[in-house]
């Protein structure tokens, strides 16, 4: 029976899963985040919804049997580098500019408007806004508003989810900031939002129409390793490597028994889940089949039990010697809880030896004490294990010949097992070839496509130093014809004075030939009045000489 699960996707198909200490583990864990999955009961509207998980939650914060969290950095590089992705960091200039009100979109704009009209706005957006609008909708998704963050996360996802255009084909046209909302949206996950964290423009549009999953430490295709059951298959964004087939949820908990796995098929429950589904009961032994019941696991996927007691066992055999205080106590709680129900021997010995050391754990012994009382308890059970069958036979013993048989049952099952598990690690192998393969050809793709960035960047670095030049000569133009203008107008300026002052001479000798003109006139009206005068005294004193002379 399996002992680990979330980033352990590792799984065995054979009847014995290996150990949790051979099993390995994708490193430390950050903080955990409260996370979101979608879910029919909160779309008021009955809208039908894009995942089918089976559990409710009444806000974004809550999870019922599942710390969904997000692996640190070290994680995801690991897995950017599994995938053969190469980032390229180019240093963009940013221009700090204003956004009017006009040119401002909101979280429910893009849940509800066209795929390419929100894209083309969100290109003429500066990033300190869009990086605004990735914040807010973190902030709702943390829930810290209480119930009006709660109601609208409900809005938006109803917005997204009732929506036939989002398609693959649509949202490839998506701004990467709208996608990343829309995912994040559609998934509860405020981990595509954070800046630490980049998938590609296909992957993120995979997670969004369920063909890739949500878990950022997995980011398998689905359904994971092809598998055809009746969950895989039927449930939107169910991946078996990873999340619980009860409630769908995920972790990154590894060699614990928080999580069983089936021995058959491989897929993953909660304890907790487990207990509550009445997935774990009373039943006839697997190894022996007969009267003698045992504490059993039912897997809900294939429908196959697997005995509890031998697989605690090993996850305390393998995994308590490295446990803290803390863990101990709450995986000794686990098991309490498993066997509460238990109706034979063992199963309740070992029930009350957990409650046991709990209390004494409460009352201030140290862990590495209770550490080794559990591991002894364990011995003993194994040397009581002959004597429970010999008892539960009525004392009878077997001959020599059932023995024999019994012998080569055992080994027969033995090498049934080894070759299951031969197939399991030659399929394995032949996957992690044709991954590889796959990676290297992405890693070629990748190595074209920077080859030719490198040379559209040459191309357009050629072109802006052309249209610099062209810029440069533009502008010794302007100036030389700015001289130009500017010794026109001097020109111009001159010309107009000396225009001015001849105008103001003209004026004036005009003014002056008038009044010689005039002056000229009137000497020559002068000279004629006096001649004129001169005449009639002349005429007078001729008319008067005349008159003397008759006189006389």
């Amino acid at each position: 029976m399996g002992t680990s699960s979330g980033s352990n996707i590792h799984h065995q198909s054979s009847s014995k899963m290996l150990p949790p200490r051979q099993q390995p583990r994708s490193g430390g864990l950050q903080t955990s985040l409260s996370l979101v999955t979608s879910d029919p009961m909160l779309s008021p509207d009955g809208q039908e919804p894009r995942s089918n998980s089976d559990n409710v939650r009444g806000s974004p914060t809550e999870s019922a049997s599942s710390r969904e969290t997000w692996p640190t950095a070290d994680v995801l590089m690991a897995k950017k580098m599994e995938n053969g992705k190469v980032e390229i960091d180019c240093p963009e200039q940013s221009v700090i500019r204003r956004v009017s009100s006009a040119d401002k979109i909101s979280l429910r704009e893009v849940a509800r408007e066209r795929v390419d009209a929100i894209s083309e706005k969100m290109h003429q957006l500066p990033d300190e806004f869009l990086e605004e609008l990735k914040n807010g909708l973190r902030a709702i998704l943390e829930g810290n508003g209480g119930s009006q963050h709660r109601e609208e996360f409900v809005i938006l996802q109803r917005l997204v989810q009732s929506r036939t255009d989002l398609t693959a084909k649509t949202l490839i046209r998506a701004h990467r900031v709208q996608l990343e909302i829309l995912v994040a949206i559609n998934t509860g996950i405020q981990a595509f939002l954070h800046p630490n964290i980049s998938l590609s423009q296909t992957s993120l549009i995979e997670v969004f129409v369920y063909k890739r999953c949500r878990n950022i430490a997995c980011q398998n295709q689905l359904p994971a390793e092809d598998c055809t059951c009746e969950i895989c298959t039927n449930r939107n964004g169910f991946c078996n490597l990873c999340m619980c087939v009860i409630c769908n949820k995920f972790d990154f908990e590894v060699n614990t028994c928080r999580w069983i796995g089936c021995d058959l098929c491989s897929h993953w429950t909660h304890t907790d889940c487990a207990i509550r589904d009445g997935q774990i009961c009373m039943g006839p032994s697997v190894k022996s089949g007969a009267a003698p019941t045992e504490m059993l696991f039912r897997c809900r996927a294939c429908n196959r039990t697997s005995e509890l007691l031998g697989w605690v066992k090993d996850v305390f055999q393998h995994c308590a010697p490295a446990w803290d205080r803390e863990a101990l106590m709450r995986e000794l709680d686990f098991v309490s809880r498993i066997f509460r129900g238990s109706e034979d021997h063992r199963g309740r010995k070992l029930f009350w030896k957990c409650e046991e050391l709990i209390e004494k754990m409460k009352g201030g012994v140290g862990e590495s004490t209770a550490c080794r009382a559990i591991l002894m308890f364990f011995q003993e059970l194994e040397v009581d294990s002959p004597k429970s069958l010999e008892n539960g036979e009525s004392g009878r013993l077997i001959a020599p010949q059932e023995a024999c048989n019994r012998i080569a049952e055992v080994v027969q099952e033995a090498i049934r097992k080894m070759e299951m598990v031969a197939d399991e690690k030659m399929r394995m192998f032949k996957k992690a070839r044709m991954a590889l393969d796959a990676c290297d050809k992405e890693l070629e793709d990748k190595a074209r496509e920077v080859t030719e960035l490198k040379l559209d960047r040459q191309k357009k670095k050629l072109q802006i130093e052309e249209l610099e030049r062209i810029v440069r000569l533009k502008q010794a133009e302007a100036d030389m014809f700015q001289l130009k203008a500017n010794e026109a107008k001097r020109e111009a300026d001159r010309l107009q004075r000396i225009a001015l002052a001849k105008s103001d001479k003209s004026e004036e000798e005009y003014a002056s030939s008038y009044l010689k003109l005039r002056l000229s006139e009137a000497e020559a009206e002068k000279q004629y009045l006096f001649e004129k005068i001169k005449l009639q005294e002349s005429s007078r004193a001729s008319q008067s000489g005349a008159g003397v002379t008759l006189h006389r």
